[in-house]
């Protein structure tokens, strides 16, 4: 009997001992792999709105669901194990805004099925309640981050006229563009830091910085 409890104690140290070595596993960073989705889920969605491509919206799908959607979902999952809040809410809920964007697309083009189009508005406005929060929120990052959720705050604001009212979308596409721009320059920012050690691309310091 002494001995079965004393294997059952071991057996509890020793899976105390393996919970606390995958705990203290070092996570990579995945504001890279977040921002470089946004930036080509957002490059693909400027060049329709701005019409430098076809308008065969069919083929923004795959663009959308890997990049802006897939890459933002595991960047968001994985910004949640680093325990930074900001970085998780904001790639989870911009990855299931895409997820969304993509089946609306499938549906529209593969289904036939016709619906009001303001359900998709009324979406978009939604987003904007959170990305306007995100902005806020983005003062105590960066000047870059800060400038990107800007760039999307406009993005978004002016395709829900587009959708509401018709009015053009190449707006929307010129702010989308910046979001693309910005995106990439924050990746590669943080890539080439994080590889440096150093700061060696500027991100620009927090604008604001609450007194505790």
């Amino acid at each position: 009997m002494a001995q079965k409890k004393e294997n059952n104690t071991m057996d509890e140290k020793n899976m105390s001992q393996a919970e606390t070595t995958i705990k203290a596993l070092p996570v990579a960073e995945p504001a890279v792999l977040g921002l470089i989705g946004l930036a080509v889920a957002a490059l693909v969605l400027a060049s329709t709105d701005l019409k430098i491509t076809s308008s065969a919206k069919s083929l923004m799908i795959p663009w959308i669901l890997f990049f802006g959607a897939t890459a933002q979902f595991i960047a968001g999952t994985m910004e949640f194990r680093r325990n930074n809040v900001f970085g998780a809410t904001v790639f989870s809920v911009y990855a299931m805004t895409m997820y969304s964007i993509a089946l609306t697309l499938f549906i529209t083009i593969f289904t036939g099925v016709t619906f009001d189009i303001t359900h998709y508005a009324v979406g978009l406005i939604g987003i904007l309640i959170f990305s306007l929060i995100a902005t806020v929120a983005s003062l105590m990052t960066n000047k870059v981050l800060f400038a990107i959720l800007i760039a999307v705050d406009l993005s978004v604001g002016l395709l829900i006229p587009h959708y509401l009212y018709e009015m053009s979308s190449q707006p929307a596409g010129v702010f989308l563009l910046l979001t693309s721009v910005l995106s990439f320059y924050a990746a590669a920012a943080i890539l080439i830091n994080t590889m440096a050690g150093k700061s060696i691309v500027p991100l620009g310091k927090a604008l604001w910085t609450p007194k505790k």
